[in-house]
């Protein structure tokens, strides 16, 4: 039982830290209310710690919130600390020798995984920035096409890197490799939006087309996981205060605009691959990939909202159309409807 317990827990804390919180208005409000101090707001474990809380109260009582280390918690958030009860001078040595060792020793493991952990993600960070130079490179017309292609490709190869190293950050590896311990690591893998990204690279990447709107909901992906890193780690920089802070900002509060805008880009490339097939360059089995990826993104929790509202677009302006001018297609579409919506 203790160890189904720890692998349920496991699996919370998993589906904790890919939780969209930046889309959940209650975040902001919770976040908000919460007191700080100044030099502590910057730091990633208390963000975490508080994200996992605010999964707690409002998304999973079942979650179970470890207390922050000494080093973090130094701070009672919105209460003030009681004073303690005075004891005799031989206690209060002992006492305070023990807690000036355990904290020394707690300081020091969160301290190295702290580096760990923020080492991972300024490695992912590395990589989505050169993602973002690389597509913003092969997506300017005066290039060669030569050159233009290589960077594309090597783009969409970074991106199936930078999607498989975030599923290592929030997944880790799995136990073993037998079927039930597989099963059991892919249930969180295939809810995290780094899957669908590692999909879609890898389905445009092995295909010999060249479509550089392709590129578009990569840039989105990058830009937005580039503001996140440099706000949260580099708030007191005189460079980002200088030049980076408007972008930042404003790609942290447009990121529905940018998700509506990959989605938009990712419905009218499937389009393209259909128009694709009459012509040499035509391959069946890609096409047929990326749609079943399209439905995959029109239920995907992540990518759903955004898909549903793209797909409901196309259906108002499509379907006076075809009912006026083309009724004997309405049984087709009826046909292709219940099939993606199922």
């Amino acid at each position: 039982m203790g160890e189904i317990s720890e692998e349920t827990q496991r699996l919370k804390r998993i589906a904790a830290a890919t939780y969209d919180y930046d889309n959940d208005p209650r975040w902001a409000d919770y976040w908000s209310n919460i007191l700080i101090p100044p030099n502590l707001v910057s730091r990633s474990d208390v963000t975490d710690h508080f994200k996992r809380k605010f999964y707690q109260r409002y998304i999973d009582p079942n979650l179970v919130v470890e207390t922050m280390s000494s080093s973090s918690s130094s701070f009672q958030p919105g209460r003030q600390s009681a004073p303690s009860p005075p004891t005799n001078d031989q206690t209060q040595s002992q006492s305070s020798g023990s807690t000036t060792r355990n904290s020394g020793t707690s300081a020091t493991t969160d301290s190295n995984w702290l580096f760990l952990r923020w080492d991972r993600h300024r490695v992912l960070f590395l990589v989505n920035a050169w993602v973002f130079l690389l597509t913003s490179f092969a997506m300017i017309p005066m290039v060669p096409r030569n050159i233009s292609h290589r960077a594309y490709q090597i783009s969409l190869m970074g991106t199936a890197c930078s999607s498989l190293f975030t599923l290592f950050i929030t997944c880790g590896t799995p136990r073993s490799f037998d079927m039930q311990a597989l099963e059991v690591y892919f249930q969180p893998v295939v809810a995290t939006k780094a899957l669908v990204y590692l999909i879609y690279s890898i389905t445009f990447v092995a295909s010999n087309l060249f479509l550089k709107l392709a590129l578009i909901p990569i840039i989105c992906v990058a830009v937005e996981q580039i503001a996140k890193f440099v706000r949260h780690n580099f708030p007191r920089s005189a460079f980002y205060r200088k030049c980076l802070e408007r972008p930042c900002a404003w790609a942290e509060s447009n990121t529905t605009t940018l998700c509506l805008l990959s989605s938009n880009v990712e419905i009218a490339l499937g389009f393209l691959l259909i128009i694709s097939l009459f012509t040499w360059q035509r391959n069946f089995v890609q096409t047929f990939m990326y749609w079943q990826l399209l439905k995959l993104m029109y239920h995907f929790p992540m990518t759903a909202g955004y898909h549903q509202s793209a797909w409901a677009k196309i259906g108002r302006k499509v379907n006076p159309f075809v009912s006026r001018f083309l009724p004997f297609l309405k049984p087709l579409l009826s046909a292709a409807q219940r099939w993606w919506i199922r």
